[in-house]
């Protein structure tokens, strides 16, 4: 087993979430997106978020809005929607929950080492 696919494997499970935090705080366009996650050090290509967020759109989590350049073509902001906002809570809650357990296993592995 190569541990490089599963910790794509791990990226790729919270991506969904992470896209849905980011717009949490504003509107932003894919190039904004992929940045704040490679700041993050999620480095995620194009050829991934483009279907994530057309899956996000469809399933009525996202809405876009396209808004003029004054630096190239026209750039399409994704927007979180209502019901992107109470996914993202059910998300956060999931989330914290599932951190805790992990933090609870792996601790517990670590001072049965010791």
């Amino acid at each position: 087993m190569k541990i490089e696919n599963t910790k794509a494997q791990m990226r790729k499970g919270v991506l969904e979430y992470c896209i849905l935090s980011i717009l949490e705080n504003g509107d932003a366009y894919t190039s904004e997106i992929l940045s704040t996650l490679k700041t993050a050090h999620m480095i995620v290509v194009e050829g991934t978020i483009y279907p994530l967020l057309t899956r996000l759109k469809n399933a009525g989590l996202l809405s876009y809005r396209w808004e003029e350049s004054t630096s190239g073509p026209p750039r399409k902001y994704y927007v979180l929607t209502n019901n992107g906002k109470l996914f993202l809570k059910e998300l956060d809650k999931t989330w914290n929950n599932l951190v805790n357990a992990v933090n609870q296993v792996t601790s517990t592995k670590s001072t049965e080492n010791e």
